[in-house]
Parts: C-alpha cells; sequence; structure tokens
C-alpha cells in the first residue's frame, strides 16, 4: 500500500490530498528514507513524519484494506511517539495563552524583547 494511502487510512491525516502535501515537502520517512506519496509500505516498517509541530513515529504492523475506524486504528500500527513531544506541544500551548489573549492583535516591539528575555533567561 502506499505511503499516502496508508496514513490516511490509519487517520493521521484527514485527506490523502494532505499526506500528499506533507511528503512532497519531505516531511515524511520510510525505514529512514525520504518517501514520495506513491512509496510502498510494508509491515515491519517504520514512518517517521512531522505534523502539527510533533515528529510522529510508527511501526506498521499491518496494511488495511480501507480506511478503518478509530476504534481499530491500533491493529494496523505501533505508535512510538516519544511521550516528551506531546508534553512540549503542551508547554507551547501553555505558554502562547499566558503570553497573549486570544485576539489582542500583533505582538509590539516591547513584546518580543520581553520574549527574548524570558527565552534566554530559560536556556541558562
Amino acid at each position: 500500500m502506499r505511503v499516502d494511502k496508508y496514513l490516511w487510512c490509519v487517520r493521521y491525516y484527514k485527506t490523502r490530498n494532505m499526506v500528499t502535501e506533507a511528503a512532497k515537502k519531505n516531511h515524511i520517512t520510510v525505514n529512514g528514507q525520504v518517501a514520495k506519496p506513491g512509496k510502498e509500505v510494508f509491515p515491519s516498517d517504520k514512518i517517521t513524519f512531522r505534523k502539527d509541530q510533533i515528529t510522529h513515529i510508527i511501526s506498521v504492523i499491518d496494511v488495511p484494506e480501507s480506511r478503518v475506524g478509530a476504534k481499530l486504528v491500533d491493529i494496523y500500527r505501533k505508535d512510538e511517539t516519544p511521550a516528551e513531544s506531546f508534553a512540549h506541544l503542551e508547554l507551547i500551548k501553555l505558554s502562547k495563552e499566558h503570553y497573549r489573549k486570544t485576539g489582542t492583535g500583533r505582538p509590539t516591539k516591547k513584546d518580543r524583547r520581553d520574549l527574548d528575555e524570558i527565552e534566554i533567561s530559560e536556556t541558562d
């Protein structure tokens, strides 16, 4: 099965066109090699792709016939994405909420400088 169809079938992407665009941007690798949308996927392959600021790592257990329900996805793949990736995304969301209220417009130059100071102090 093609990698674009597989990722669509196991519900990582809403449409096959979205998977194709990600593959064209080199966001998808199969067994460590950059994959085109038509790359064949077999059981025991390891697929790595970047979506929503998270690098997902999945192992192919089996290839479905067509798109499967959300409850049946675990039959066809094993998710090996580190938990730190999801924690990092949660931290990013919290920092954005803390920094600015939604709908208050673009950050000012002072806001940007304050944010830069916070980032510098965290790395020390």
